[in-house]
C-alpha cells in the first residue's frame, strides 16, 4: 500500500487531494489521507462577510467529507514531521492522543499563521481574520460593544467602546474594514442612545497607499471612498503597543480603543522550523516540481512554499488562486512519482486581484485591466462566487446576498453560554404540591 499524506486542508491541501483522488480514485494500491484541524474546508476570500452579517456562518464552510469521497480525512494536529523516517506524529480527539504514522509520500500545505511580531499587548487583546472563529469573535465583539455603549452606565466609556482600529492595508485588513463599517453604521438605528458620530473606525497602514498590490491609482480610489464614508486612514503608520482601552502608534499617537483587528502579518507554519531542508523566510524551498530539494518523496504548497516565479526571479504571492494551481500540479506528480509518468513543473500567471471596499463598490486590476467601483465589486462576487466549492453553498451564497437588499443586519449574538439547570429535586422543592406530578 503507498501511502500518501496531504497536510493542511486549505486552497492548496485540499486541491491536491481532490486532484489525487480524481486520478487516482480506482487504485487500490494507494492510501490517501488528508490531515486537517477542522473537518471542514473555509473559503477564507469571504470571511469578513460572516464577520460583518452578510453570510451566515455555515454557507462560507464545506464538509470536507462531501468534498473527498474516497480520500480519507484525520481530523487532528500535526505535532511533528520526521522527514528522515517518513513519519508523522498525529494527535486528536478530545484528550489530543497521539499517533505515529509512517507515509510514502508527503504533500505540505500547511498554510500560515498570524504574526504579532512580539509587540506588546498585541496577542492579548488583538482580534485576527485567519479562521472561521475569527469571524464570529469579531461579529460578536461588535455587537457587544454597540448593546454596552447603548447604556446610559457606559457614557464614559463610549470612546473606546465605539472606536475600531484594524492594523493593515492590504486586501484582509481593507475589506474587513469597509465590511464593518457597514454593518456598524446599518445596526445604529437599533440602539436608542447612540449616533453615527459616535463611530470612529480607523484603518492603520505601513505604506503610502493602501491595496499596494493592485497599484497607486486603484489605492487611492479606495483611499477616497472609505475616507468618504467616514473611515479615517493613518497611512505611514505602524502599532507599537496595545493595551485593553488603547492602542498605540510608533509616531506617539494613542488611540482609545478596546478593538484592535489585526492583519498586519503572517509568518509560515513553525512546524517547519525543524525541518532539515532549505528555508527562505520560514518558508520550505522547492524546485519547478514542487519538491523539497534535499526530499524526493516531499512536496510544499501554497503559504509554506517558496516557489520562484522564472519570469520574475521572485516567490509567487501566497494566494488562493497560486495555491489551489499548485495543489493540481502537485499532485500529478505525486501521481507520476507513483505511477511513472512524467512530473510537470509549475508555472502560472496571476490573472488578477480584486478587493471589495463595501457599499457594493470594489477596485481590480484583471489580466492589466482596472475596474473600480459597482462593477468591480459585482465582478468580486461573481469571481468569487464561481470559485465557491459545491453547488448547494453556491445557491445558500447568492441567496442570502440577494436577502441582503432587501432586509437589514442581523444583529444577534453567537453565544455559547449554557441554559440555567436545575436538580430533580431541587425542582420539586420549588414547585407547588400540585404541579409535581406534571413536572416529573
Amino acid at each position: 500500500m503507498e501511502r500518501v499524506y496531504v497536510l493542511g486542508g486549505g486552497f492548496g491541501g485540499l486541491y491536491t487531494a481532490m486532484e489525487l483522488e480524481r486520478q487516482l480514485a480506482r487504485d487500490s494500491s494507494v492510501e490517501i489521507t488528508l490531515v486537517n484541524r477542522d473537518n471542514f474546508f473555509l473559503f477564507t476570500p469571504m470571511l469578513h462577510e460572516v464577520a460583518a452579517s452578510d453570510l451566515e456562518l455555515t454557507t462560507i464552510v464545506n464538509p470536507a467529507r462531501k468534498l473527498l469521497r474516497k480520500v480519507q480525512l484525520f481530523a487532528g494536529e500535526v505535532e511533528e514531521i520526521d522527514l528522515r523516517n517518513s513519519q508523522l506524529t498525529l494527535s486528536h480527539g478530545f484528550r489530543r492522543h497521539s499517533h505515529i504514522v509512517p507515509y510514502d509520500r508527503l504533500i505540505l500545505a500547511l498554510g500560515s499563521i498570524t504574526n504579532f511580531y512580539n509587540l506588546p499587548g498585541l496577542a492579548d487583546h488583538a482580534l485576527t481574520m485567519k479562521s472561521l472563529g475569527d469571524a464570529i469573535a469579531l461579529r460578536n465583539r461588535l455587537i457587544a460593544h454597540l448593546e454596552e455603549a447603548d447604556t446610559d452606565c457606559a457614557r464614559e466609556q463610549r470612546e473606546q467602546l465605539l472606536t475600531f482600529v484594524v492594523a493593515g492595508g492590504g486586501f484582509a485588513g481593507v475589506e474587513t474594514i469597509a465590511a464593518v463599517n457597514d454593518f456598524l453604521r446599518q445596526a445604529l438605528p437599533l440602539y436608542r442612545c447612540l449616533a453615527e458620530k459616535m463611530l470612529r473606525l480607523v484603518l492603520v497602514h505601513s505604506g503610502a497607499t493602501i491595496l499596494p498590490e493592485l497599484g497607486p491609482e486603484l489605492g487611492k480610489y479606495a483611499q477616497k471612498k472609505l475616507a468618504d464614508r467616514g473611515i479615517e486612514i493613518l497611512l505611514n503608520s505602524r502599532v507599537a503597543a496595545v493595551s485593553e482601552d488603547s492602542v498605540t502608534l510608533t509616531n506617539g499617537m494613542m488611540i482609545r480603543s478596546s478593538t484592535i483587528i489585526w492583519t498586519a502579518g503572517t509568518t509560515p507554519n513553525p512546524l517547519l522550523n525543524d525541518l532539515p531542508c532549505a528555508k527562505d523566510r520560514g518558508r520550505a524551498v522547492v524546485n519547478d516540481y514542487l519538491q523539497l530539494l534535499d526530499w524526493t518523496n516531499v512536496w510544499a504548497v501554497g503559504d509554506c512554499a517558496a516557489i520562484i516565479d522564472r519570469r520574475t526571479g521572485r516567490p509567487y504571492p501566497p494566494t488562493a488562486q497560486h495555491a489551489l494551481r499548485q495543489g493540481r500540479v502537485a499532485a500529478h506528480n505525486v501521481v507520476a512519482a507513483i505511477q511513472g509518468g512524467s512530473a510537470r513543473k509549475f508555472s502560472f500567471r496571476t490573472l488578477g486581484q480584486m478587493a471589495a471596499i463595501g457599499q457594493r463598490a470594489g477596485v481590480a486590476n484583471v489580466l492589466g485591466i482596472k475596474f473600480s467601483g459597482f462593477i468591480a465589486w459585482w465582478l468580486w462576487r461573481t469571481v468569487y462566487l464561481s470559485k465557491l466549492p459545491g453547488w448547494d453553498r453556491k445557491v445558500r451564497v447568492a441567496l442570502q446576498w440577494t436577502l441582503d437588499v432587501l432586509f437589514s443586519k442581523d444583529v444577534t449574538q453567537y453565544l455559547t453560554v449554557h441554559a440555567p439547570v436545575m436538580s430533580r429535586e431541587d425542582a420539586e422543592d420549588v414547585l407547588p404540591v400540585g404541579k409535581r406530578s406534571a413536572a416529573a
